[in-house]
């Protein structure tokens, strides 16, 4: 039923000192290079949330507005611009010179005050929706009118459509209360129930897409509402899961949030692929995209054990996902010995003829104290060559990164934890995302700040490995918009399946010495005057040497670093 990674007794993430600043530190694998706790109204007691990637900036989002870091160099990120804006909970995008951030509760102004709205149920000054920003002068960034939904946003997702390139759409998730029509025209509050809806034009039940031209982001407007959970025989709108308040959870508590599809949490994007998976409360689904506009479910999965469907995570082959369970609604400590590994877990799947079949759970493998919020939280892909890795955060108990390229046997490879903020009650904070971007794993840590992360080398992880992904580099990142990611050949990647082949067993004794010395002899001869036919036919004989099939990770990797030279 499960999968998780083997702990050691003397685990030394098991009784970390407790402190905000000066909490007790563990990490195996990789290496805190850097700590910046926020500043001014972003110091501690605010909230930090997700974070977007731009050039050489971290954009971290917050409950009060958001953050830019110039992080050109990773061990030594600088403050570059706080922007205050709040309404929570500030999930930050990029798309170009736009940056999108999510607006949920209701003190959000529109003009991005700080004296909020009251408590008037309806008032022409608040903002709840997808907040849009000209970030071409990061320095100073300038609001555009957003656009205003019924439930607000919790998240957002930037969908490109590869067909389009003259505008970019949003799938917006909000799963705030309804608001009064009389604030924003259309909007229409149901009851929850499990009785079928069929009738009138609920909220609920259905996400938002949002068509931003980028000739003229200040024309944002919602062009469609699909409904993604309807049952195709009854035409019930709330056709998943419809679980009410009250009901138990396997631990024998409340579930807690309650798993009730009637919108989704996040939705994680592939084009290039036409897929999304959606972490929809209640389900786990799969979305045909290849019409942004019009998202269309092919697939649906729930599990008892799960309380709420929180994020995906596809390997980037597109022939995986990962979804994460946020039981206890990231505030609850849902890591202690007593629970169990399928609860507040990932849940991994493959995707076979565009069917999700379950494979197994990963949870974090070590306890957490009763004083740490835990439980699995937002991650992305680390780009290692021939291998899927996540880096994924779990809010106090730190980060775990897993190789889940068997995903019946997922493996902790690496690890960073701290110990709790408060020794004597639970304190929020924890990581909120961490994200591997252009070489290093950046975090946002709810209470402490902004942190970078750099790998280190293990039996588990290789120096080539680490190298090969950091040659990935990208312009810009969302985590919820994930696009392909190609390995160009580079003695980097060629090692790296080596070393993957060394791992494995399946090359080993003199014929790893051989391959070794050629690629080694065709490196040197790649920096002289000789370079061409002659590294090639080194790297052509480290393929031959091998002795794997032509079809293998090892040869293809060879033989295409030599077609370069060739």
């Amino acid at each position: 039923m499960t999968a998780t990674a083997a702990v050691a007794d003397d685990d030394p993430r098991v009784d970390l000192p407790a402190g905000l600043f000066d909490a007790g530190l563990a990490t195996s694998g990789i290496d805190l290079l850097s700590s910046t706790p926020g500043a001014g109204p972003f110091a501690s007691g605010s909230i930090n949330s997700d974070l977007a990637f731009s050039g050489d900036h971290a954009i971290v989002g917050s409950y009060q507005g958001f953050q830019v870091y110039d992080v050109s160099d990773p061990a030594a990120p600088v403050l570059q611009k706080s922007f205050l804006c709040p309404g929570g909970q500030g999930d930050v995008s990029v798309y170009g010179d736009l940056l999108f951030m999510s607006v949920e509760q209701t003190l959000g102004r529109i003009d991005c005050g700080t004296q909020g709205t009251g408590n008037t149920p309806v008032s022409a000054e608040r903002f709840r929706g997808v907040r849009i920003f000209d970030i071409s002068d990061v320095d100073n960034p300038v609001q555009l009118p957003g656009v205003q939904t019924c439930r607000g946003s919790h998240t957002h997702t930037v969908v490109a459509d590869p067909d389009d390139a003259e505008n970019v759409y949003i799938y917006n998730s909000g799963t705030a209360g309804v608001r009064s029509a009389m604030e924003l025209p259309g909007c229409q509050n149901a009851t929850l129930t499990a009785d079928p809806v069929t009738t009138g034009d609920p909220t609920q039940w259905r996400i938002d897409v949002i068509k931003v031209p980028l000739d003229a982001p200040e024309t944002a407007a919602v062009v469609s509402q699909p409904r993604i959970f309807t049952n195709p025989d009854t035409g019930a709108y709330n056709g998943l899961q419809n679980t009410l308040g009250g009901q138990m959870h396997p631990s024998g508590t409340v579930y807690s949030p309650t798993p009730n599809t009637n919108t989704c949490h996040d939705i994680t994007a592939y084009p290039e692929i036409g897929l999304a998976a959606g972490a929809c409360q209640g389900n786990g689904i799969l979305l045909d995209i290849s019409d942004p506009v019009n998202p269309v479910r092919i697939d649906a999965v729930a599990d008892p054990n799960f309380s709420y469907w929180h994020s995906a995570t596809f390997n980037n082959d597109g022939t995986k996902v990962i979804f994460t369970d946020e039981w206890g609604g990231g505030s609850g400590a849902r890591c202690r010995a007593t629970d169990q590994p399928q609860w507040g877990a990932n849940a991994l799947f493959d995707i076979v003829d565009g069917k999700l079949e379950f494979a197994s759970y990963y949870k974090l493998p070590v306890p957490q104290t009763a004083q740490e919020n835990c439980v699995a939280h937002n991650g992305s892909l680390i780009p290692v060559p021939g291998r899927d890795i996540m880096v994924q955060a779990w809010y106090q108990g730190g980060l775990s990164i897993i190789d889940f390229t068997d995903t019946a046997n997922p493996t902790e490879i690496a690890y960073l934890d701290r110990g709790p903020i408060n020794a004597t009650a639970l304190s929020l904070g924890g990581y909120w995302s961490t994200y591997w971007y252009n070489g290093n794993v950046l975090g946002s840590e709810i209470a402490r700040g902004f942190d970078t992360m750099g790998l280190t080398a293990s039996d588990l992880m290789t120096e080539n490995e680490i190298a090969a992904a950091g040659e990935v580099q990208l312009g810009e990142f969302n985590a919820q918009a994930q696009t392909a990611i190609v390995h160009e050949p580079s003695f980097a990647v060629a090692r790296s399946y080596v070393d993957q082949a060394e791992r494995a067993g399946t090359l080993s004794g003199k014929a790893l010495v051989e391959v070794r010395k050629h690629i080694d002899k065709a490196e040197k001869l790649a920096g002289g005057p000789a370079a061409g036919s002659a590294v090639a036919a080194q790297l052509d004989n480290a393929a031959r040497k091998s002795g794997a099939p032509a079809d293998s990770n090892v040869v293809q990797g060879l033989t295409a670093l030599a077609a370069t030279f060739g």
